[in-house]
């Protein structure tokens, strides 16, 4: 028999919890009045992220310890973040990304169903939509990503369109550009190891944590030569996900939605601008492209704006950098 709650807040089971943007969801859950169950095996998250509800630590690959969390909790939605998103790393080891990513989301999604869990917010990204330079990405773009990282994504896509006609599961999809930022509050933030985001990287060269930032690639077809992208604040980005989990729970779903602004910087433009936020000068070196970057992605976000009420109010360029420098100065998890 399932052991009875300890809250009667319903439950919400947020894989990968313990990282960058599934902490900030946690909290932004919390907020709304559910109680979010992080779910994760801490190779890439931290333990001091865990702040907001309880940490039920496992591997999505392990069946049984899902079906145990599950009947724990009996969360009435899930929201999966955990997966590996190195487009370096997926391009030279396509085989981990499939087996964890796609695998592992096979477990999540049979366990839920079996658990009768029929609410499921999905993280996937705009490297489904691959390199389409020149074009405001929107929901109905073609697909056409360019490594394992965004093919094992789109995969995990169909996959639940195929759980959604034969068991009705209901899905809300999230395709985003890139997160950047941290919590207002300076509660929690971002920190990887090893680190590979533009702004937190940039950060640690202006505050002498490396010798300077590289920039990989100058040659390609933008104005300045490096790549650009469609930056969001993760605040916002948790928002939308709440967003989502009450859109299932009012009983709709089988709907995808680009989460961005619409408006793309590259890295030069935002290095420039954290000079301006720190007042501090940003080392910089050069190195070649990286293979699977795409030139240019910008989101059309207008669907999340009109069906789900979705503003990014935090994303400007100067509030993403100011909140991720204020944690980079005082935040920080124990390594």
């Amino acid at each position: 028999m399932a052991r009875a709650r300890e809250s009667d807040k319903p439950a919400v089971l947020v894989t990968g919890g313990a990282g960058y943007i599934g902490s900030h969801a946690c909290k932004a859950l919390a907020a709304a009045g559910h109680v979010p169950v992080t779910f994760d095996n801490i190779t890439t998250g931290w333990r001091d992220a865990v702040k907001f509800g309880p940490l039920e630590e496992g591997d999505l690959l392990d069946r049984a310890r899902l079906d145990e969390v599950f009947d724990r909790h009996r969360p009435v939605a899930v929201m999966h973040f955990a997966a590996l998103s190195l487009v370096g790393e997926a391009v030279r080891e396509p085989g981990r990304y499939w087996r964890t990513n796609l695998a592992g989301s096979l477990n999540l999604v049979e366990a839920a169903v079996s658990a009768g869990c029929m609410n499921f917010v999905f993280s996937s990204t705009c490297a489904t939509y691959g390199d389409q330079d020149g074009v405001v990405l929107d929901e109905s773009s073609p697909q056409l990503p360019m490594n394992a990282y965004g093919r094992s994504k789109r995969a995990i896509e169909e996959m639940l369109d195929d759980f959604r006609a034969a068991h009705g599961l209901n899905t809300v999809v999230f395709r985003y550009f890139n997160v950047a930022g941290a919590d207002p509050d300076g509660e929690i933030g971002e920190f990887h190891r090893p680190e590979t985001h533009l702004i937190p990287l940039m950060l640690d060269a202006i505050d002498g944590g490396r010798p300077a930032l590289t920039i990989f690639g100058t040659d390609y077809p933008t104005p300045d030569g490096t790549c650009i992208r469609d930056y969001v604040h993760v605040s916002d980005l948790a928002d939308a996900h709440v967003k989502g989990v009450s859109w299932l729970l009012d009983g709709r779903g089988g709907r995808v939605f680009n989460l961005g602004t619409g408006s793309g910087f590259s890295v030069r433009e935002v290095v420039a601008a954290s000079g301006v936020v720190t007042n501090r000068a940003v080392p910089v070196e050069y190195g070649g492209r990286r293979p699977g970057d795409a030139a240019r992605l910008v989101s059309g976000s207008t669907r999340a704006s009109a069906e789900l009420g979705w503003k990014p109010g935090r994303s400007t360029l100067g509030r993403m950098i100011s909140d991720a420098w204020r944690w980079h100065r005082n935040g920080r998890y124990e390594a």
